[in-house]
């Protein structure tokens, strides 16, 4: 959900020029902003009567079928290769089947509020993470302040100076833990899968495909078939799939075409905002006044680290 690029995107070799688009990307991009902050909330309607193991499939289910729908309209086909799909399988497992599981388990706990809030923190995540793996990417003064500031404020959402009293600790945990998993999978990728030639919808594809694989594996050993069908909560686990996960895919890859990585990356600081008042509008969620000013400070902090140095200028002789 709180992705700048997905596995696709890192893997694939530059695409050419897109076609004009119907809508403006700002529409697209307000559009794409709303349909990840709104996917905490749908988790956690989908949790209320189905496991959390039955969720994320249903949502990989919904998610591959969008992709495959939109592969069979632009004449695509699956990447080939078994070393391919091999490092496909453990992209999908980082970037798919294992965080949106520990979302999922996380909101049986912990409010949606709180959940989207933990998303927001993989870019902190991401620099920390980077600064041991990638050689090339150095830090900067500025990056390590946003780090350190970015952490401040996850303590200051889960009210640290209380003893995080009435905090739910195991949710938290998942929660964070599945914000980690994003920034593990995209450094695998990126080490992995860069220059394989194929294009973002065939790689995403694969990796929806392998990752709802794996979850059709591991879901009948956790959990028993339900004994009826719940309308709302099936709903809500579609719209997370087709919505949050399919169409949202397209979209981004979309923007990170016409406008840039850079900004398209920007959803990523709407995600929480629109997960919250989502949470406390549709839910009733509490929210005390430590979750808002904390979610701002993590947010400053995680744009502190996209902030990457300029390129010194030679001067032509």
């Amino acid at each position: 959900m709180s992705t700048v690029t997905t596995p696709a995107g890192r893997a694939a070799t530059a695409s050419p020029a897109p076609p004009r688009r119907l809508l403006d990307w700002r529409i697209r991009f307000a559009a794409l902003s709303l349909i990840w902050g709104f996917s905490f909330l749908l988790i956690k309607v989908g949790t209320e009567t189905y496991a959390p193991f039955q969720v994320t499939l249903g949502r990989l289910v919904f998610g591959t079928a969008v992709l495959a729908a939109a592969m069979a309209v632009r004449r695509e086909r699956l990447p080939r290769g078994v070393r391919l799909w091999g490092h496909l399988t453990v992209a999908a497992f980082l970037l798919n089947a294992l965080p949106f599981s520990l979302f999922a388990y996380a909101e049986l706990t912990i409010p949606s509020t709180l959940a989207g809030i933990c998303n927001a923190t993989s870019p902190l995540w991401g620099m920390a993470l980077s600064l041991v793996a990638l050689s090339e990417d150095r830090p900067t003064r500025v990056r390590v302040v946003g780090l350190g500031l970015g952490f401040l404020g996850v303590l200051t959402v889960l009210g640290a100076w209380q003893g995080f009293h009435g905090l739910d600790a195991t949710g938290t945990a998942l929660a964070l833990l599945a914000s980690l998993s994003y920034p593990v999978g995209w450094i695998y990728v990126r080490r992995t899968l860069a220059g394989t030639g194929h294009s973002h919808l065939s790689m995403t594809g694969a990796q929806l495909l392998l990752a709802t694989v794996q979850l059709a594996v591991v879901t009948p050993l956790f959990t028993t078939v339900p004994t009826h069908l719940s309308v709302v909560p099936l709903l809500a686990i579609a719209a997370l799939g087709a919505l949050g996960t399919g169409l949202a895919v397209l979209l981004q890859y979309g923007l990170v075409a016409e406008v840039g990585p850079t900004t398209a990356q920007m959803v990523t600081y709407f995600i929480p905002v629109i997960a919250t008042a989502a949470g406390v509008a549709l839910l009733g969620e509490a929210l005390t006044w430590s979750t808002p000013v904390g979610a701002v400070i993590v947010l400053t902090g995680a744009a502190l680290t996209q902030v990457r140095p300029k390129p010194l200028k030679v001067p032509q002789t």
